[in-house]
């Protein structure tokens, strides 16, 4: 009962975020975005618990009150992932679950470039991870009504690796470079640990003469905190993180055994 409802609601996203990009597309010149967007960078990795947290919990924030009409969104779906010597063999900080989850988002992405295509299916595999069933992600191409085609054919050529270095790439050449995941960053300037608070510095950002309804709430400076936040951080920092490489080499050995993947 619980997987019908998570399958409505899912699909309910993809049909709102298809929505709002409908009426975006279709408003006259004198409507929301009558300045340049403000870019929105999330830098990431698909099983860092704070990245799926921050994309299910927060991010979907976007898509209320037309904030997203003032948003030039972009994922990058690489994050603390290191390469071999080879320059070609990713190493993931959670194991080689996170290099598949990492690729097959890239390919989500290259294969639905609309963002009210691609992020209703990350979303929707991030869902999965905060439930810690990603093993599961498959399922998402049902719930979300998506033809896997594109997807799988990305990942069996080989185009999803090829993808994942070009990630790699627009990483490496983060200024300053990043410190750890999520690394949000609006207009080039990162929020660090701040990241949640994301959409003051949007609406702060944003030089249009009128903004969304959703900025008012967060137009006092209250609402604009230091970058130094005084709790523990919610961060993913770089550097493998070996036990749970361990743990899940063992998993997917497991499910290649029982035929599961």
């Amino acid at each position: 009962m619980a997987s019908i409802s998570t399958s409505k609601l899912l699909l309910l996203l993809f049909c709102y975020v298809s929505l709002i990009f409908f009426v975006s597309s279709s408003s006259s010149s004198s409507d929301l975005p009558s300045s340049p967007k403000v870019s929105l960078g999330l830098y990431y990795e698909s099983l860092c618990p704070y990245c799926s947290s921050f994309i299910v919990n927060h991010l979907t924030k976007l898509f209320e009150d037309d904030l997203i009409s003032i948003v030039d969104l972009h994922l990058s779906p690489w994050g603390n992932t290191k390469l071999r010597s080879d320059n070609v063999t990713a190493v993931c900080q959670h194991g080689a679950f996170e290099c598949l989850l990492d690729t097959v988002e890239a390919c989500a992405i290259d294969a639905w470039p609309k963002l009210s295509d691609h992020f209703p299916f990350i979303h929707c595999v991030e869902s999965l991870v905060t439930e810690h069933k990603y093993d599961k992600w498959e399922t998402c191409y049902q719930k979300l009504n998506l033809n896997s085609k594109p997807v799988s054919d990305c990942l069996s050529s080989g185009h999803g690796d090829k993808l994942e270095l070009k990630y790699a790439a627009e990483t490496s050449a983060l200024q300053p470079p990043h410190q750890y995941v999520p690394w949000v960053v609006v207009d080039g300037q990162p929020l660090y640990e701040d990241y949640e608070n994301f959409i003051s510095y949007i609406c702060k950002a944003y030089k249009g003469a009128k903004k969304p309804d959703a900025c008012a709430k967060y137009s006092s400076s209250h609402f604009i905190r230091s970058a130094k936040v005084n709790r523990f951080p919610l961060v993913c920092r770089n550097g493998v993180n070996r036990m749970w490489d361990l743990l899940e080499r063992v998993k997917t050995s497991l499910l290649s055994y029982t035929g599961l993947l």
